[in-house]
Parts: C-alpha cells; structure tokens; sequence
C-alpha cells in the first residue's frame, strides 16, 4: 500500500512539472508566497529556482514582522519554502531561459526544457551594483557593507556611517541615514556633475567627499579602512546606494510594459499589461522589502487563481 502511495504521489509530481497551471520564476519570498497561496488554492504550481535570491544575503533582519529577535535570510527562505511544499508547490532547480505566448497560455524554455503554462508569475528580483572593491561580498555577509537602509538603517543609531554613491540617489540616502546618525559621510565616486544636491547636504551636515574607491578592510565588526583618493577612514557601516538592475529580461521578450527605471507596471492586481502574465516582488516598481514583496505575491496569487476560475466558467456573474 505504502509503494502504491509513493507511486501516486510521484505521478502527480511528474504531472505538476510537466504541465502546472502556473509557473513562478523566482524562488525569492515573493515567489514562495505566491506558491503557498497557489498550493492552497489547489493549483499545480511549480517554482523555478535560478539559485541565490537577493533575500539570502541578509545577516539578520529586525524588521520583519513576527520575529522580534530577528531572523536570518536564510531562514525566512528555508521556513518558506518548506511551507510552500508543504501545500504540493513543486520547487525545482533551473534558469527560464525565455518566454513565448501559446494560445491563452505560455510556453518557458528552461534549459532545454519546455514548460507550458496556463499563467506566470514573475518574481525575479533585482541586481545589486556592489562598489567594485575586493572583499566586499565579505563586508556584504557581516553586514558591514549595507544595501538597505529601510530595512536596517535603525542599527546604525549614532554611528559612523558612509554612504557610496555615483548620484543623487547617493545624496538620497545620505540625507536619509541622518534620521539615525549625526556622522554620515557621502563617498561620491561618479562624476562631479552627477552630484547635484550640494547644498543640501551641507544643510543637513552631511560630510561629502569626491574621490574614487581605493580599498575596504574588515576587521571583526568594523571597516577598519575604507581608503579612497590616498587616504584612509574607518566607520562602523558602509551603505552602498550604487542601485540595482532589475531582473525583467523575461517580461521584455513579451513586451510587458516597463516603468522609468526598468522594472515591471503592475495594475493593482499586480498583473502586468500581458494577460496571464503577473510579477510581484523588487521586480516591480515601489519599496524593495520583503514585506511588500509577500503582500504583492498574496495578491497576485488570489488574481491568478480567480482568473483561471473566470476561464474555466467556475464563477457566479455579479
């Protein structure tokens, strides 16, 4: 009975990879939401993973709700994945190398695989620009060298903080990091004339400095050296606002509408302007967190799931 079982249940996995309802790109928070929502909804659902989401690089996080003592990335990702299996969302490994329209449906080639589906859901992420300085994915692990300050700008209360830009984005959060600190030095590597608020960070006290990046050097819980145009400063954090690329490649091969910045125009089912086709997630213009991210992914889910119900004549008109 029990090898019965187990052949049953590797049936419908087969079933499900081969030929889901809906397909997710990107095993991030926002995509492992969307697979819990979907797996309870009943949807065969599978999750491709491409490996390494923005999520596993956080240390520890405080600001996520429910864990008041913190959390690690890399937890929140093992906590939610489990829970998304645990609802028969099928997780598996593989880059989706492209996306084409088939019928009311979508054809992914993943590897040398084709996988049809009735919807997508993007939830693919961004790209980071780290400054280009030997042993900053270290200083990134040891959250030394910070990306977010929405998410952790809290910690760096009174401290010595740097902040690197390459533009005005860089003076934006500068300015920002003041709400926490009254030492907050803004690096600007780009060209002089990319720099446009001056004076408004002198207003704000905001020390600005103009020279390329040198080196960075760690040392327990510190930059011991940050080195920049021959000198040498240590600070207890370094903020990176170098900014990011979105991973939206996909959505242009469909000719998804895009916003200014690159990422995806959502409507406020967070369905993208390509029927069937939804993102959810840093993929989307608006905050990059990831409790924005399962909010939009919850959503997300309910449209698809609700659409497909809507196709199939399984709702009453109202």
């Amino acid at each position: 009975m029990r090898g019965r079982t187990v052949r049953l249940v590797a049936r419908r996995l087969a079933h499900a990879v081969n030929d889901p309802e809906v397909l997710i790109i990107g095993a991030g928070p926002a995509g492992l939401t969307a697979a819990t929502y979907l797996g309870r909804f009943r949807r065969r659902t599978v999750v491709m993973d491409a490996g390494t989401p923005r999520a596993c690089w956080i240390p520890i996080s405080h600001n996520m709700p429910g864990f008041p003592a913190g959390i690690t990335g890399a937890d929140i990702l093992k906590r939610m994945r489990e829970q998304a299996e645990d609802y028969g969302a099928v997780i598996r490994p593989g880059r989706v190398e492209s996306l084409v329209h088939d019928g009311e449906g979508f054809i992914a080639q993943v590897e040398g695989r084709s996988i049809r589906a009735r919807a997508i859901l993007l939830a693919t992420g961004v790209v980071d620009h780290h400054p280009d300085l030997p042993g900053v994915e270290r200083a990134v692990q040891k959250a030394l060298v910070r990306i977010c300050p929405i998410c952790d700008g809290y910690e760096a209360t009174g401290k010595a903080v740097a902040v690197i830009g390459d533009s005005d984005k860089g003076a934006r959060e500068a300015a920002f990091m003041r709400t926490y600190s009254d030492r907050v030095t803004l690096i600007h590597i780009g060209p002089a004339d990319a720099l446009t608020r001056r004076d408004e960070l002198d207003r704000l006290g905001v020390e600005l400095v103009l020279a390329p990046l040198e080196s960075i050097d760690i040392e327990q819980d510190r930059v011991t050296a940050l080195s920049y145009g021959g000198q040498s400063r240590t600070f207890d954090l370094v903020y990176s606002a170098l900014g990011t690329s979105p991973n939206a490649e996909l959505a242009q091969g469909l000719k998804a509408r895009l916003a200014s910045d690159g990422r995806l125009e959502v409507d406020l089912h967070q369905a993208t302007s390509v029927p069937g086709l939804y993102a959810a997630g840093d993929v989307v213009r608006g905050l990059n967190q990831i409790a924005v991210a399962t909010a939009e992914a919850a959503v997300a889910a309910t449209d698809i799931h609700n659409r497909l119900r809507r196709i199939d004549g399984l709702t009453v008109a109202d």
